[in-house]
């Protein structure tokens, strides 16, 4: 738990973990729990944890403190509260979580809520964990979790293993026998002569629980686990809708999704996950350079290296929630390899890093793999992959989550602490104030050079300095004018001025150019300009507005919707007609707004604008919330793919575009 002593102390800890600050002051100034603790205490309990400030004013990210007089008895009503099941499902809290600061002759409440664990979650209000009783922490707010939200939850909360339900309907016509084949040529060549060889395929899987007979109800058939690791394409799609795997070998240090080879499930092959790290992990250390070093006078060709990347693809498989919207992702660069999974964690990113502790997704899973020698036990994995990367004196991998939509991502940088070209290219652009600067400052800086963004945690892993010392590091540097900061508590990110932030796809963050001077900026603004204007030229000498009102682009399918105004009162009628749902409500689940934007994508491109409009919603809240996640599952397609700026970006729905091609 955090020590705070003096109001600098608030300060700073604003900008190294979540922290909501709260007057609490009641009717009569002597202090009251606030109403709006409790989405704050179910927010962070079902996130990361944070801090509760009682008896502090914040404005516009300044503290004041204002004090509480009778902090005692506020804490006594939150203890009676937090006892009170109808209230609030669990209670984090013990006294150790709740302290009286005096600073001055002012006292304040610090309430530090942990995260809970996946027994714990839902933690919600008023006995109910749907409807909107379910809060997480994001972008700095408490959001209510959608039913969907809630479910996976309830799912993670009561399956050890979530792999281990029988599929109703499937059976060993889903299994691609090829896969299977393959597997168990590998098992032979692991174990010789293991007692399973000899056994046909349906008693195989049942060895490997791909295959499971209930004992209480006497149902019988194919796991989850046996489908995914073995099945066909088309049975895999009909079981789990969302399950998408995707490889992508990228020429560039860049985060534009241009690849030069790519992997993914197309007809030609299983796209199973067995098959899936077969293929992939080829390709993964095709280019890796071999040092020659011999063991019993036989070459060695599996380096430290293989091994860290053969650690984390088979982790990003077998921790993946294959229930989730976000596809397994793989990336090789020049620079990193980079590897995404649906899902957060079931430990924290600490205890992972420490190993010792394991609480796999799919365990069924995990166990396949380890029975062909691919893989580590319990809680040796993320160790495994830090030590490889050590073994280079590489930068040590980055591995965090990110929870809208839920991911977990690891990058494995091939670049050391401050690489040579790095550096110069910053000397060359701050001069000798860069040689002045202490080392940590000079660590910062190379680290968004090369990472595109700076984090507390994030330096904390490369570095042996102390948390106070992060946070006045970071603060010289944005003073100086090197450094942005944008968000704050747990998402606050630093970056370059000017910078635009990666987005949700951008999962891999780019070497990014290196920080320029404040006219640099200015020419790279006016150069976005100018490619800006450029576009619109382009796109109006090939393209002609219709009798309808909408737009005939050159080079896309549908017409393209960039101004309701313009649209005849029967088009205008029949958006209308699909939006009515989002029009009328403020609050809609989210897989019912997606289908409205679907319905209204359907045949047509639409604007950012344009949807906004129609559904009643802010562009920021729609692109966030919707648009990238639909672009990412392939439901949703852009006017102009190549060029993602595109001032006249719109959004199609895919299965119209496919259904007329």
């Amino acid at each position: 738990m955090i020590n705070i002593r003096t109001l600098s102390d608030i300060e700073a800890l604003s900008e190294s973990v979540d922290l909501e600050c709260k007057l609490a002051a009641g009717k009569n100034g002597k202090g009251q729990l606030p109403t709006d603790f409790w989405p704050t205490y179910s927010a962070f309990a079902n996130t990361h944890g944070g801090s509760v400030l009682l008896g502090v004013k914040e404005k516009k990210g300044q503290f004041s403190l204002h004090g509480l007089l009778d902090p005692e008895r506020v804490v006594t009503v939150l203890f009676n509260h937090l006892n009170n099941r109808q209230k609030v499902s669990n209670n984090l809290l013990s006294d150790e979580n709740v302290t009286i600061i005096r600073i001055g002759d002012k006292k304040l409440i610090h309430i530090h809520i942990p995260a809970a664990n996946r027994k714990q979650k839902p933690v919600y209000l008023r006995g109910n964990p749907f409807n909107g009783n379910t809060y997480r922490r994001l972008h700095e707010g408490d959001r209510p979790c959608d039913d969907e939200t809630v479910k996976r939850m309830l799912a993670e909360q009561v399956e050890d293993e979530r792999d281990n339900r029988i599929l109703p309907g499937f059976g060993i016509g889903d299994i691609d026998l090829d896969s299977l084949l393959a597997y168990r040529q590998i098992l032979r060549v692991a174990k010789p002569g293991h007692v399973w060889l000899e056994d046909n395929d349906t008693s195989l899987l049942r060895h490997l629980k791909g295959w499971r007979r209930d004992r209480q109800s006497g149902e019988e058939g194919l796991t989850l686990a046996g489908l995914l690791m073995f099945g066909n394409w088309e049975a895999i799609q009909d079981a789990v809708p969302h399950y998408f795997v995707d490889y992508q070998e990228r020429l560039e240090a860049k985060t534009e999704l241009r690849w030069i080879d790519r992997l993914v499930p197309d007809g030609t092959w299983s796209g199973n996950l067995f098959d899936f790290y077969r293929r992939v992990y080829r390709k993964l250390t095709t280019d890796i350079k071999v040092p020659f070093s011999l063991k019993d006078g036989q070459r060695q060709d599996d380096t430290p290296i293989h091994e860290a990347i053969r650690e984390a693809l088979v982790n990003t498989l077998v921790h993946a929630d294959y229930s989730g919207r976000v596809s397994v992702l793989v990336v090789k660069r020049p620079d990193l390899f980079g590897f995404r999974n649906p899902g957060n964690m079931r430990i924290s990113v600490e205890q992972a890093i420490l190993g010792g502790e394991s609480d796999c997704r799919n365990r069924i899973i995990h166990q396949m793999f380890l029975m062909i020698g691919l893989g580590e036990r319990a809680g040796s994995g993320v160790p495994k992959i830090f030590s490889g990367w050590k073994s280079c004196d590489w930068r040590p991998p980055a591995l965090y989550e990110k929870d809208d939509p839920e991911q977990t991502l690891l990058e494995l940088r091939m670049i050391d602490f401050f690489p040579v070209e790095v550096v110069t290219r910053l000397r060359a652009h701050l001069g000798s104030a860069y040689d002045n600067l202490p080392e940590l400052d000079r660590l910062i800086l190379v680290t968004v050079a090369t990472e595109q963004v700076a984090t507390h945690h994030r330096i904390m892993e490369i570095s042996d300095d102390h948390a106070h010392d992060l946070t006045q590091a970071f603060q010289r540097l944005v003073k100086a004018g090197w450094l942005k900061s944008s968000g704050h508590g747990r998402g606050t990110v630093y970056h370059r001025p000017g910078q635009t932030l990666p987005t949700p796809e951008q999962v891999f963050g780019e070497a990014s150019p290196i920080i320029t001077e404040s006219c640099e900026h200015l020419e790279e603004s006016s150069e976005h300009l100018q490619k800006s204007s450029e576009h619109l030229k382009e796109s109006s000498e090939h393209s002609r507005r219709a009798e309808e009102g909408w737009l005939i682009v050159s080079g896309i399918v549908n017409p393209l919707i960039d101004d309701l105004q313009l649209l005849t009162s029967e088009v205008k009628q029949r958006l209308a007609a699909k939006a009515n749902e989002a029009q009328s409500r403020k609050k809609i689940p989210k897989i019912e707004m997606e289908e409205i934007i679907l319905s209204l994508c359907e045949g047509y491109y639409l604007t950012l604008q344009v949807l906004a409009q129609s559904v009643n919603r802010t562009p920021d809240a729609l692109r966030q919330h919707y648009l990238k996640h639909l672009v990412e599952q392939g439901r949703l397609g852009l006017a102009f793919p190549t060029a993602p700026t595109h001032p006249q970006q719109a959004y199609t729905t895919m299965q119209k575009v496919n259904n007329n091609d």
